[in-house]
């Protein structure tokens, strides 16, 4: 049986060229990574410049005080692609005992500056451009000081978020307040506005790079400098901010842990992948300390079931990617973290086999983590249980207690020369915690993902990083030589959803044969019968959160089977983007997602 036909017509088409292409989550960072291409720059100069626009111009989805994850793959060294690590780890002061005994907490809280982590996206961006890139600091960041300084028209997605949290920044947080509302109100859509001390900051880098060339230093030591300038600069500013108690999403207020020295300490690095196979091609993923191999086991299990199960179009394939991801999520939950992560085991063709036999007529309301032999099971966590909502895009959301949740930016480029990268930043919301003085912008949250539990693989522990659910994709292809080569970047905010949201794209493209754009455009789904990684980390047994356009007939077929159905729209989950590279010809693509109406693709 084949796949069901894909959409007759696109929202946007296919882009098709030889020089380069990008896609992202914002125009204006697509643009400025398209403009980088156009001017010689080669994809790592461009994402680079594209993220630090995504700072300024998504502030309500990704932040400076954020991390990062990111795939690439070098034109010299196609077959070997590595995983960028821009995501801190918990703070010195970030233990257990802390935040049980003193704090009194039994979750990390989902805002405040006791979830925050060490910032590591912009010392991750950082590194990629000293050793990959090509361009200067300045000309790097010209584009983000840009928009910081001079200016930009102000997304409706950002203003809303501003919105939602006005009351708590003015009664609780008085310097996000002064940074988002300086007028006493929040900014209406299409407002310009600025970032003056985040310009400055960065400028700052920019005089302290051009300064270490002057004096006759090399390329990478002047981005050195620049990394050293950002580590002082932030952990100073933080630490003496975070000390003051302020409001955090339990509703009481709390300091911060965090402090120069953890800052000062990190420093991004390089990693090894994890891959799999599926229908020829090698998925590449980052490791388990991510929920990337979600993503791989997932594929896995499908890899030994027909065409007709791996269809999300239909009653059967629908049914049966959802039950696949909840095995897969079961095992995220119990086996994933920072740690040793039996991963080759849970990879392997005889676990699959046992999973796959799993995968039952009806739909499943547990959680089902599997076996893994000689290892104990490691504790599940509590299972608080959640009734479907109406609105799970991951979207940030904010409670009436001042709970918040912040989402996702993600960004893919390819040049003529085959460089390929994809990247996830995130963290650091406008909305995560009060914005710091004199920075301009606020840290992240990411431990909030993090267990008290000393047994768990993703317990709080100093030094360790959360399990974060940053997760983007490469795709290659073999060559005729026996070698191994990039043809595809994707990637998706949303949380939880990132790999659930990739899983059906993913499938449609390698299994079913339909091109990137179709596949962003189809109709998708994903299970909310998982632990959320965000505070107050609920779940929903047997829930499953659905597109509208997948039919009555298959919505109907899903419900008689037992799934828990939230209907979210027609066109509601999912911001994926692609680029692609067919190494035979040259020709390189890209698709970006509608929905959302901000996701965008450029090139030639």
């Amino acid at each position: 049986m084949t796949f069901t036909a894909p959409p007759p017509h696109l929202t946007r088409p296919d882009l098709q060229g030889t020089h380069a292409m990008a896609a992202s989550t914002h125009w204006l960072a697509t643009g400025t990574a398209q403009s980088v291409l156009e001017r010689g720059g080669n994809a790592f100069d461009a994402g680079c410049a594209a993220a630090f626009v995504l700072h300024v111009v998504e502030p309500h989805l990704n932040g400076p005080g954020g991390d990062l994850v990111g795939l690439f793959a070098t034109a010299d060294r196609p077959a070997h692609p590595q995983v960028l690590m821009g995501q801190g780890p918990a703070p010195a002061g970030a233990t257990i005992e802390h935040y049980r005994d003193v704090e009194g907490l039994d979750l990390v809280p989902g805002s405040g500056a006791l979830a925050a982590a060490v910032p590591g996206a912009v010392d991750g961006w950082l590194l990629l451009l000293r050793d990959h890139g090509t361009w200067p600091v300045r000309d790097v960041l010209a584009p983000a000081v840009g928009y910081a300084r001079d200016g930009h028209p102000v997304l409706p997605a950002v203003a809303a978020a501003i919105a939602r949290v006005a009351d708590l920044f003015t009664q609780h947080w008085p310097t996000s307040a002064a940074r988002w509302m300086p007028d006493g109100h929040p900014p209406r859509p299409g407002d310009v506005i600025t970032n003056p001390d985040y310009a400055d900051l960065l400028d700052e880098l920019c005089v302290v790079a051009d300064d270490a060339a002057a004096a006759g230093r090399d390329r990478a030591a002047a981005v050195d400098a620049a990394r050293d300038t950002w580590r002082a600069r932030v952990g100073a500013a933080a630490e003496e901010f975070v000390a003051t108690p302020h409001r955090h999403s339990d509703g009481r207020d709390h300091a911060g842990v965090l402090s120069a020295v953890d800052v000062l300490s990190f420093a991004a690095s390089y990693e090894d992948p994890a891959t799999t196979q599926f229908r020829g091609r090698t998925v590449v993923k980052p490791g388990a300390w991510t929920q990337g191999p979600v993503l791989l086991q997932s594929l896995r299990l499908l890899d030994g079931l027909d065409d007709d199960h791996l269809d999300v179009g239909t009653e059967l394939g629908a049914h049966c990617v959802l039950e696949t991801l909840k095995l897969a999520l079961a095992d995220r939950e119990a086996w994933y973290g920072d740690a040793d992560v039996p991963l080759e085991h849970l990879l392997s063709e005889t676990y699959a086999v046992g999973r796959r036999a799993l995968v039952g007529e009806s739909a499943s309301h547990e959680l089902r983590p599997g076996v893994v032999p000689g290892r104990a099971a490691p504790p599940l966590p509590p299972l608080r249980a959640d009734g479907p909502t109406s609105s799970s895009t991951g979207e940030p959301t904010v409670a009436a207690d001042g709970a918040v949740r912040g989402d996702t930016c993600h960004l893919d480029v390819v040049d003529r020369w085959g460089n390929m990268l994809s990247a996830t930043p995130s963290g650091g919301w406008l909305q995560s915690s009060p914005t710091v003085p004199d920075l301009g912008f606020c840290l992240g949250t990411r431990l909030q993902m993090t267990w008290l539990d000393e047994a768990s693989p993703n317990r709080l522990e100093p030094g360790r990083r959360p399990r974060t659910t940053l997760s983007p994709t490469l795709v290659l292809a073999p060559t005729p030589d026996g070698g191994r080569t990039p043809v595809m970047a994707c990637g998706t905010p949303g949380g939880d959803q990132q790999d659930q949201w990739q899983l059906p794209f993913l499938l449609r493209v390698l299994a079913g044969g339909w091109t990137p754009q179709q596949a962003v455009d189809a109709p998708t789904l994903h299970t909310t019968s998982r632990v959320d990684s965000f505070w107050p980390r609920t779940w929903t047994p047997g829930g499953a959160v659905v597109e509208d356009r997948l039919g009555p007939e298959v919505l109907a077929g899903l419900a008689e089977r037992g799934h828990a159905l939230t209907l979210a729209g027609d066109w509601a989950l999912g911001r994926l983007t692609a680029v692609t590279r067919d190494p035979a010809t040259g020709v390189l693509g890209a698709a970006a997602n509608p929905r959302g109406a901000q996701g965008y693709a450029a090139g030639r």
